[in-house]
């Protein structure tokens, strides 16, 4: 009678709950794995999902290798010269025998090579840890983040006083974010991965015909900056913290933009947005408050933007119904060691959108997603 009903068809989504659970069953059974490993038709597959697996297992120590190089500047140093083992050694005041297990896990992480000589020299991928802006800086601070979720399952309970956020004050308020020394750390971090993400907006959005632009919680002006040497004409105006205000004045002066460059100190979260700007950016925000704060926020931002004008969302995104690597399995564990705010699809935030009046939204495909995606929007 059991085997009867477990043989008896059925139809619809309950057939591929059941079809899908079998399944699984067969590829977990031992002696299928040792089957599977040795036919010629599906070893390859075997293997490679082996190893896959293998990578996930291991990826800790994969980061802590990475982490070790960054501290060391070993990626800078390599980039200059190619070293022998003794250097790198006395570089990291470590004995040789223990640097020598630190390089050959960097060889076996593609990130370095050893010539025939015995010198060690950056890979392609290696030379991307001292070249790719904000990039080391980013790898730096993860010391943090690994404390913070040295117990992860606690950490996902959210029993972890997480330390994330002391390193980002901002998103606590303007009161918050007053120490200049703390400003000017974050605020470097920031600025130098800003770069990347600003190249990849620009890809995305056209800012032709737009008459002034201004950047919400942009920091130091990093992405004002590049935007205004692609649009020469564009008129722009800064509205973040005043501890950041002094070191945007350099940079808006160096790039000989002052004159271009409107700057007003404030905080969203305290006080109402700047009118006379006809497209408002907001880059890397979102993703650092609750649904509350954004809610608020794009009301602001709408209230401040004429009819017609438009909204810029970009910033690192989950991938909603299809998760991907960056946004789910990074992006969100860090928003959440931030305990203020939560990365979201491409698709929530252009309902948050949505829900502040916003209309004629538009999601372009990203080039990029490990560095940030776009949601556009008109008033």
């Amino acid at each position: 009678m059991t085997d009867a009903a477990v043989t008896m068809p059925v139809s619809g989504p309950d057939l591929d709950r059941q079809s899908a659970s079998r399944f699984t069953r067969l590829v977990a059974s031992p002696a299928f794995q040792k089957w599977a490993a040795r036919f010629p038709l599906t070893r390859r597959l075997v293997r490679s999902e082996g190893e896959a697996m293998f990578d996930l297992v291991a990826g800790f120590c994969h980061s802590q290798v990475l982490y070790t190089l960054v501290a060391l500047d070993i990626p800078k140093l390599l980039l200059v010269h190619e070293l022998p083992l003794s250097a790198l050694a006395q570089q990291g005041r470590m004995p040789p025998d223990r640097m020598a297990v630190l390089v050959s896990a960097a060889v076996a992480l593609g990130l370095l090579k050893q010539r025939k000589s015995g010198l060690f020299a950056l890979t392609t991928r290696g030379a991307a840890l001292a070249g790719v802006p904000g990039l080391a800086g980013m790898i730096a601070h993860h010391d943090v983040l690994y404390r913070d979720l040295s117990d992860p399952v606690a950490f996902f309970r959210g029993e972890v006083d997480t330390e994330l956020a002391d390193f980002w004050p901002y998103v606590f308020g303007a009161g918050a974010a007053t120490d200049p020394g703390s400003a000017a750390k974050y605020s470097r971090l920031m600025a130098d991965s800003q770069l990347l993400v600003a190249d990849d907006t620009l890809a995305a959005v056209d800012f032709r015909g737009v008459t002034r632009l201004m950047d919400v919680g942009g920091g130091t002006g990093a992405f004002l900056a590049a935007v205004g040497a692609a649009y020469p004409k564009l008129a722009m105006t800064l509205f973040d913290l005043p501890a950041v205000v002094p070191a945007a004045q350099d940079r808006f002066g160096a790039a000989g933009m002052t004159d271009r460059v409107q700057i007003v100190p404030g905080s969203f979260r305290d006080q109402p947005l700047p009118r006379g700007a006809d497209m408002i950016s907001l880059v890397r925000v979102l993703y650092d408050h609750s649904d509350e704060t954004v809610a608020d926020l794009l009301a602001a931002a709408y209230a401040a933007l004429p009819t017609g004008g438009r909204i810029v969302i970009s910033e690192p995104m989950t991938g909603g119904a299809a998760p991907h690597r960056a946004g789910d399995a990074y992006f969100a564990l860090y928003c959440m060691a931030m305990r203020t705010g939560r990365a979201r699809s491409a698709d929530r935030i252009a309902a948050l959108l949505q829900q502040a009046g916003f209309n004629s939204l538009r999601l372009p495909k990203a080039a990029r997603p490990f560095i940030t995606s776009v949601v556009e929007g008109v008033r």
